[in-house]
């Protein structure tokens, strides 16, 4: 089991942990004579695995030794239950690693940071479109969520709505509640394709103060006005029930 310090701090950067495992798992779906795949496993870490449409997070582990093993990705381990796997960049030197070893895992903060501002801007877009989500992905250049919903969106009034949440500078906070109480409130539930996990007798919500509240076990910022200047850049019709909602940055889509 993985300690998730990201679930209670999405600002903190690094922390010591100790290395629990080293695994070399091979895809059988890659080419002949592809190395496998390296995944380390740590007792803690502040690493936001792949998730509820939001990207894992890169960064480096520094070992005792001076050097840094690449964490190009993160992900739930999946023969290893409770544990987060650190996939290492291909043709990374693992000498060092091993389990009993202490690191510092240090994720990319400003791929962090885009995934920080992208997800709560979602949580602004369920806000302004009253719908049900049927497919969402967060990534450091671009976000979108698909709602089920058959009327048209207006881009330029979206993008006006968002602005006009951010600078109105709402508290951002987490909070957990009974997996009862969830139950007894259905209707905080916004997506149709990712469900809350279940089995642990509690659920992280999240809550933009006075705008929106739904379960979510992502990174977000601390306030809206720390989104800064998001935009939509397309509006898709993706089937005659779906209508795709495209976010980017100001400044790249300027550019």
């Amino acid at each position: 089991m993985t300690e998730e310090l990201f679930r209670e701090d999405a600002t903190l950067q690094s922390c010591q942990a100790t290395v629990l495992a080293v695994d070399e798992v091979a895809d059988p779906a890659a080419p002949a004579g592809t190395p496998p795949s390296v995944l380390v496993v740590l007792d803690r870490t502040v690493f936001y695995p792949l998730g509820g449409g939001q990207a894992g997070d890169a960064g480096t582990l520094a070992l005792p030794d001076g050097r840094s093993a690449a964490v190009a990705d993160t992900r739930k381990h999946k023969e290893r239950p409770g544990a987060i796997a650190h996939v290492l960049a291909a043709g990374t030197d693992i000498a060092g690693l091993a389990p009993g070893v202490t690191v510092t895992a240090r994720i990319d903060a400003e791929r962090r940071r885009a995934h920080m501002r992208f997800h709560t801007t979602t949580h602004l877009l369920c806000a302004l479109v009253p719908h049900p989500v049927d497919g969402c992905s967060i990534t450091a250049g671009y976000a979108r969520l698909d709602f089920h919903m058959s009327e048209p969106l207006d881009k330029e009034a979206l993008t006006a709505g968002i602005a006009r949440l951010v600078a109105e500078a709402h508290p951002v906070r987490h909070r957990w509640i009974s997996e009862a109480e969830l139950d007894a409130n259905p209707g905080l539930v916004r997506s149709m394709s990712v469900q809350p996990p279940r089995g642990q007798g509690r659920v992280r919500v999240l809550e933009i103060e006075g705008v929106d509240l739904q379960p979510c076990g992502g990174t977000h910022v601390a306030n809206t006005a720390d989104i800064g200047r998001v935009v939509v850049t397309k509006i898709e019709k993706k089937s005659a029930m779906t209508r795709r909602v495209v976010l980017g940055f100001a400044e790249s889509a300027a550019g």
